[in-house]
């Protein structure tokens, strides 16, 4: 099976956010491919299986947990199909996913993916989310369908961001999404993004995150196309577009390596497992 280390919503090697892409011949287990997510330790791996019509995909963090969603993995794969030549630069590449069907497609060097708004409604932050962030008056608290908004008031609050980790995996979320509007140049908002639950304790860049912020912030700066940089060590600018119910994301991607992966796959064992993949005949 064809492997590569992908680094996505950048321009240049060692930025953005990695993933790792594994390209499937055949359908794998799911605990199988949560060994591999384990072993390469990166953010997210992806996992696409040829279907008709397009690719199948999940993805699974080196915490071994399954997400619904995942932005920089996905742009990943899309930027692995077009450079080993499995589709064309200029074709949309539809991928079935857990949530729903993903477009990826181009606009000029940009890869853009089509998704699924998730917007934010306003909740009272959950025990421990505010003291474990370091947070004492947030701007704004809203929650996701699997993660929480938290708005600050100036980029500096959330550049020094220092939570607490351990508090954070015992908060009843996926994640925690903070942000505040931008001072830097180029951009519109910036955010970080935490899931130590998961197996994520600081995610580089996070583009299930940004079908969140795309639609609080083009509410707010009433404006449909803006530009978010997630603030991480790492970092990486992510151009939103959103349009009532979906989100369009767009970025760059580069290869760092790329080879084969020794330990083979076993067929996926369809009529005993009870996550079954997007597509299949056992899907809800």
């Amino acid at each position: 099976m064809r492997f590569f280390h992908v680094d996505a919503f950048t321009d240049a090697a060692f930025g953005g956010n990695p993933a790792a892409v594994c390209l499937l011949d055949d359908p794998a287990d799911p605990s199988w491919m949560k060994q591999v997510a384990a072993e390469v330790n990166l953010p997210m791996t992806a996992f696409v299986e040829r279907r008709e019509g397009g690719y199948g995909v999940r993805w699974f963090t080196a915490g071994a947990a399954e997400v619904v969603l995942c932005g920089h993995a996905t742009l990943a794969s899309a930027h692995v199909l077009v450079e080993v030549g499995l589709a064309q630069r200029d074709e949309a590449i539809g991928f079935d996913s857990a949530s729903g069907p993903l477009v990826a497609g181009r606009d000029g060097d940009m890869i853009t993916l089509d998704f699924p708004a998730r917007p934010a409604v306003p909740e009272q932050a959950p025990p421990g989310l505010l003291a474990a962030l370091g947070v004492t008056r947030p701007a704004w608290t809203g929650r996701a369908p699997e993660d929480f908004l938290v708005v600050l008031d100036s980029e500096d609050q959330i550049v020094e961001l220092d939570p607490d980790l351990a508090a954070l995996t015992t908060v009843k979320i996926r994640g925690a999404i903070v942000t505040a509007p931008a001072s830097r140049s180029g951009a519109d908002f910036v955010s970080r993004f935490f899931a130590p639950s998961i197996g994520v304790p600081e995610d580089p860049v996070t583009g299930s995150a940004h079908c969140t912020l795309a639609q609080y912030w083009g509410e707010r700066l009433e404006r449909p196309t803006l530009t978010g940089y997630q603030a991480s060590a790492r970092g990486g600018a992510v151009r939103v577009h959103w349009q009532g119910d979906r989100v369009t994301l767009a970025g760059q991607a580069v290869t760092v390596l790329s080879g084969t992966l020794a330990a083979a796959a076993p067929a996926h064992p369809r009529s005993n497992d009870p996550n079954p993949p997007p597509g299949s005949s056992q899907r809800p």
